[in-house]
């Protein structure tokens, strides 16, 4: 019987053991789900932003395959660093399958981005995701003006965060101590600012419209730097997406001013050079205006203007982090491999795998690590008759415990659940997540936090 290891339990992961117990090339397999946290759906609970239901919705799909007879959720084990080695689990598996995502943020590589008030719109987004590594910065105290850097659905996603009122968060499962915060924002202006122009905007159009339909929130865009863009008075020659997101912003632009309480400012063709200072903290970012270069790039252009804010958030990409006991790329943030099978200095290594972010670098959409997971199952499907020739324990459980590892199983995780459910029926509101690592560990046990 091929005992299989998974390495993360987000969408990757998830997939990952789906398409090997739901196959019949090689009947029985039996995956082990390991993650950090003991929490599962990785970026599904600590990524999405809490109201967007739908798509949070979908931990109801990846629950039905971790509630699979032949899948085992083992939570709160790190594998690496600290943890488990990685040479160990291989011995007590057939196969290990990392799907550990991207874990760091990409940087700007600009003066003054480590002042106070200058964080990448990952730590922001933690901290109202109720992630229990996040910091207890409440990000918005004293600001009024925000300045988001970068034009993706995470950068959308924040945006639209700052402008929400704490009685449209209310009924999501944001954490109680942020929905406070929140509450107390003074922040009246978000300025969401892209180095290229509109044409060229990585956020979809859904989660583009949504900024305008937030209650008293005008979003407010440049025609100038719309008429900047080659693409922009002849949209015809964009993908469909691109062709919607421009006439959605086209609309914006020519719409008279509402003077509404907050403002939403859509900025293009300004790219960050500095985060400058005032009173020993962030006081806004200068920017240089950059023009369309005819090859799908920019150019400086040797102008700057500054916009004032107290809080900067930086959204411009994800990279992968190595794995202590893993072959790592750091040019291209990922693990080599061929089809999924991690390569070793050019040569496949038997009984390691990678799948989602770490496989193939942070694109795509939650629906992208389907394929990406089915094709590395085929590749150990395809390795199968030789990795079930290597001797492994009947069960690896007894030696993860051995190791005085303490993993969060299924049952742990149901208690988390009804203890998030608890905290949520105490405030009158709906389950509410339990946001550090004591509350989580006592739930877990069965245990009030």
């Amino acid at each position: 019987m091929l005992q299989v290891a998974v390495v993360g339990s987000g969408p990757s992961g998830v997939y990952t053991a789906q398409s090997l117990v739901q196959q019949d090339r090689v009947p029985g397999v039996r995956v082990d789900v390991i993650d950090r946290l003991p929490c599962p759906y990785g970026l599904v609970r600590y990524g999405v932003a809490p109201d967007h239901e739908k798509i949070k919705s979908l931990q109801n799909n990846l629950r039905t395959v971790l509630e699979h007879d032949r899948v085992r959720f083992l939570g709160g084990i790190e594998i690496g660093p600290g943890g488990f080695p990685v040479a160990r689990l291989l011995g007590l598996y057939h196969a290990v399958v990392y799907c550990v995502g991207a874990a760091a943020d990409r940087r700007l590589g600009v003066p003054g981005e480590d002042l106070p008030g200058s964080h990448s719109a990952t730590e922001f987004v933690s901290w109202y995701s109720a992630h229990p590594d996040a910091a207890a910065d409440g990000f918005v105290g004293g600001v009024e003006s925000a300045v988001v850097i970068g034009v993706g659905n995470v950068a959308v996603d924040v945006a639209r965060m700052l402008a929400r009122g704490a009685a449209e968060l209310r009924p999501t499962d944001m954490p109680q101590a942020a929905l406070g915060v929140l509450a107390e924002s003074r922040v009246r202006e978000v300025h969401m600012v892209g180095r290229r122009g509109p044409s060229q905007a990585r956020f979809t159009t859904k989660e583009l419209r949504e900024l305008g339909s937030l209650p008293d929130t005008e979003v407010i865009v440049d025609p100038a730097e719309l008429a900047l863009d080659p693409a922009y008075a002849d949209p015809s020659g964009l993908p469909p997406a691109g062709r919607r997101n421009v006439e959605v912003m086209r609309g914006w632009a020519e719409r008279p001013a509402r003077h509404l309480p907050r403002s939403i400012r859509l900025r293009f063709f300004l790219r960050p050079v500095a985060v400058t200072e005032a009173a020993g903290r962030v006081g806004g970012v200068r920017f240089e205006r950059t023009l369309p270069d005819g090859r799908g790039g920019v150019t400086g252009s040797g102008r700057y203007e500054d916009i004032a804010g107290q809080l900067v958030l930086r959204s411009v990409g994800y990279r992968g982090v190595p794995i202590d006991g893993l072959p790592f790329d750091p040019r291209l943030g990922t693990v080599p491999h061929a089809a999924g099978r991690v390569l070793r200095e050019g040569a496949a290594s038997p009984g390691e795998y990678v799948a989602g972010w770490i496989k193939r670098g942070p694109t795509g959409v939650i629906g992208t690590n389907r394929p990406c997971a089915k094709e590395t199952v085929l590749s150990l499907l395809d390795d199968a008759p030789a990795l079930v020739r290597r001797g492994v324990p009947e069960d690896p459980l007894p030696a993860l415990l051995d190791a005085g590892l303490h993993p969060v199983e299924w049952q742990g995780w149901l208690g988390i659940e009804r203890a998030e459910a608890a905290v949520g029926a105490a405030l009158g509101r709906g389950p509410v997540k339990i946001p550090d690592w004591p509350g989580l560990r006592a739930a877990a046990r069965g245990e009030q936090p």
